[in-house]
């Protein structure tokens, strides 16, 4: 079995999980970048961590996470969003499997203080093939 705090980290920073997003999911560090907290979200849906999830956006979660694969992350851009930004925005394309079938989640994401931390405010989205 890997260790996983070896492990790849699912947002594909190139680090191991533990030194990349698992800092933020455990609770240790909070994300200092609209990109990072993006990242880190990535990951939670990845690993099926939805109280993470839940913190880290404004509106509830809409029940159970669904049952999806997540693969790849690619981060097209983001605008703002820095340590010192009140708001940011990061578009990306997310790669998942649900049963046999591929999909591309294409997204604009808006993000937001709550206080001293990031938070999810929502996105436009599309998902193709």
């Amino acid at each position: 079995m890997l260790d996983p705090t070896l492990a790849p980290c699912p947002c594909g920073g190139g680090a191991p999980l533990m030194a990349c997003c698992g800092r933020y999911l455990d609770g240790r560090e909070a994300p200092p970048t609209a990109e990072a907290l993006m990242r880190a979200r990535f990951t939670a849906f990845s690993l099926g961590d939805a109280s993470f999830l839940a913190a880290t956006q404004a509106a509830p979660l809409d029940g159970p996470l669904p049952a999806v694969r997540w693969e790849r992350l690619k981060v097209e851009r983001a605008e703002a969003g820095g340590p010192t930004d009140a708001t940011g925005l990061v578009e990306f394309r997310a790669w998942s499997r649900v049963g046999r079938r591929r999909q591309v989640l294409h997204e604009v994401s808006r993000f937001g203080r709550r206080g001293e931390r990031w938070i999810y405010l929502g996105g436009d989205a599309r998902v193709g093939r």
